[in-house]
């Protein structure tokens, strides 16, 4: 199978890093969102071991679905989401959920599509993508409080 030199390939290595390849060059890297977070899914910035640039991601539905995939777990356990510590309320109004949580960010509210559902991620916890595209982390969901635990499986399954 032949690639295309420029193509970028992202996965996760046995190590747990991000692996991006392009062209001839491999490495691991670390993301950086440059902006805006209005546009979580646009402008990341993959760095390798010496902080320079290995590639530009401009727009994440421009990559494959593995190195996709493999990009958003990273950013979900790198910091870029918010971090949810408690969920206090979820209600269902006309096409969307709202969501009011506390994170480690400071308290927030947000509202995610009706037919948006939360997700397993792979290395743990859930995400959760609000209708802006911010994403919420849960790390460990069995770590919430109960009452927490109970919005939260109602909604992930």
């Amino acid at each position: 199978m032949s690639r295309k030199p420029g193509r970028l390939r992202l996965w996760h290595g046995r190590d747990g890093q991000l692996w991006a390849e392009r062209g001839e060059r491999t490495s691991p890297v670390v993301v950086h969102r440059c902006f805006p977070w209005s546009a979580p899914s646009c402008h990341i910035s993959l760095r390798d071991p010496d902080e320079e640039e290995f590639a530009h991601v401009r727009d994440l539905s421009l990559l494959d679905a593995r190195s996709r995939t493999a990009l958003l777990e990273t950013l979900a356990v790198a910091g870029f989401v918010l971090e949810i510590k408690a969920i206090e309320e979820v209600v269902e109004e006309v096409e969307i959920r709202r969501w009011v949580v506390q994170t480690r960010q400071g308290p927030r509210r947000f509202q995610t599509r009706l037919d948006e559902w939360p997700a397993d991620v792979a290395g743990g916890g859930v995400l959760i993508r609000d209708v802006a595209g911010d994403l919420y982390h849960v790390p460990d969901p069995a770590a919430l409080d109960e009452a927490s635990r109970g919005w939260l499986w109602t909604y992930a399954g």
